[in-house]
């Protein structure tokens, strides 16, 4: 790598500028990959992301790929409600 010879200080203040936009923007770059790898392992994702892998096999992958994050988005919760719920004894 060679080392770079600057004739006044305008000149290094450019380059410390482009360096810090640069930075700023692989920070950014970094930040929005995390949040996709988040988005991808929500549970509606995984299941979605399974069956749209089979849906070549399955002639109705499509329609299970819609249904299933819809059904998860509601059975979960009502299953949860209703194990909380339970009454507990004999």
């Amino acid at each position: 790598m060679e080392t770079k010879r600057y004739s006044s200080y305008a000149q290094i203040e450019r380059e410390l500028e482009i360096l810090k936009i640069e930075k700023e923007i692989s920070y950014q770059k970094m930040i929005f990959g995390v949040q996709k790898a988040k988005e991808s392992f929500t549970p509606q994702n995984i299941v979605s992301n399974l069956i749209g892998g089979y849906s070549n096999a399955i002639p109705y992958g499509t329609i299970f790929s819609s249904a299933v994050p819809f059904i998860l988005k509601k059975a979960i919760p009502f299953l949860i409600h209703r194990f909380t719920r339970r009454k507990r004894g004999n």
